[in-house]
């Protein structure tokens, strides 16, 4: 296998990058923290059907990180990274270092109101505002003409696709479609953190969805599905509930409390001992 070419400046980056548009090709991105897994994976096969090259970003943003969060402990190993990206057949990782994104005196901030501060934004204040910075960082940083971003981050790509479009940022952001382990728990880079008792229960979360996508479909109202959901979860052994709630697919506003009418996406986040596990499914 072919190792891939590693680069740590912003310099680097976009040198690489315009020898790849002067010769025509297109530039997809994908960023990420690391920790990489067949999801990761699965965005990088999307990106490469969608542009002649793909580069990956590895970086663990420490501003979208509240200070009781796992900065400290979040998963690292880049040489196992890069070696699963050679083999997706990315092209380039860009690996910079924290001086290298936040330079002494960095002092500017993005808030991407609206469509952020519900659920994820409510129950991690602040987190939005840092994923909106290094996502607006990174796209200025490589100017890929596409960016994959993974659907189980689902308030996340909406925070994103808003950043993009009120910046006037050129490039298309597509979502990927939520990677599962065959007992469907959706693949993360922190189920790592699960114990062996906690991963059998794991999968409860997207059975909880499931049932509750069944529920709305048969034209049961959201509160009552809602209400299901959450006892659902909290029968199964979840410690903490963030949310489990039914929303708009676009801007995650609330919907009545009776039958949905069109699409709506419902959205869970849940505690199983130290890991923090979210998940989502569309429903219409």
């Amino acid at each position: 296998m072919t190792a891939i070419a590693i680069v740590r400046t912003v310099a680097d980056l976009r040198a690489a990058v315009a020898a790849w548009k002067k010769a025509g090709e297109r530039v997809a991105m994908v960023p990420t923290m690391g920790a990489l897994h067949e999801g990761h994976l699965s965005l990088v096969a999307l990106a490469r059907t969608k542009a002649e090259r793909v580069v990956a970003s590895i970086f663990v943003n420490p501003t979208q990180f509240g200070p009781n969060e796992d900065f400290d402990a979040y998963p690292r190993g880049e040489a196992r990274d890069a070696e699963l990206l050679a083999g997706a057949g990315c092209d380039l990782l860009f690996a910079p270092t924290v001086a290298q994104m936040y330079a002494p005196g960095f002092s500017t901030r993005i808030d991407v109101t609206g469509v952020s501060e519900p659920l994820d934004g409510a129950a991690r204040p602040g987190h939005f505002g840092g994923v909106a910075l290094i996502v607006a960082k990174l796209l200025i940083q490589c100017g890929p003409d596409v960016a994959v971003f993974g659907e189980k981050d689902y308030q996340q790509l909406q925070v994103i696709k808003r950043l993009v479009e009120d910046l006037d940022i050129p490039v298309e952001i597509i979502g990927a479609p939520t990677a599962r382990a065959p007992d469907g728990l959706a693949l993360s880079s922190r189920n790592a953190y699960l114990t062996p008792a906690e991963r059998e229960i794991a999968p409860a979360l997207a059975a909880a969805l499931t049932e509750a996508g069944r529920r709305l479909r048969a034209g049961e109202s959201v509160e009552r599905v809602e209400a299901t959901g959450l006892a659902a979860l909290e029968r199964a052994g979840f410690q903490k509930i963030d949310y489990f709630e039914v929303r708009h697919p676009a801007d995650l506003s609330r919907l009545g409390p009776g039958p949905i009418e069109g699409e709506a996406r419902i959205l869970a986040a849940a505690h199983l001992g130290k890991t923090r596990l979210i998940d989502n499914m569309a429903v219409g």
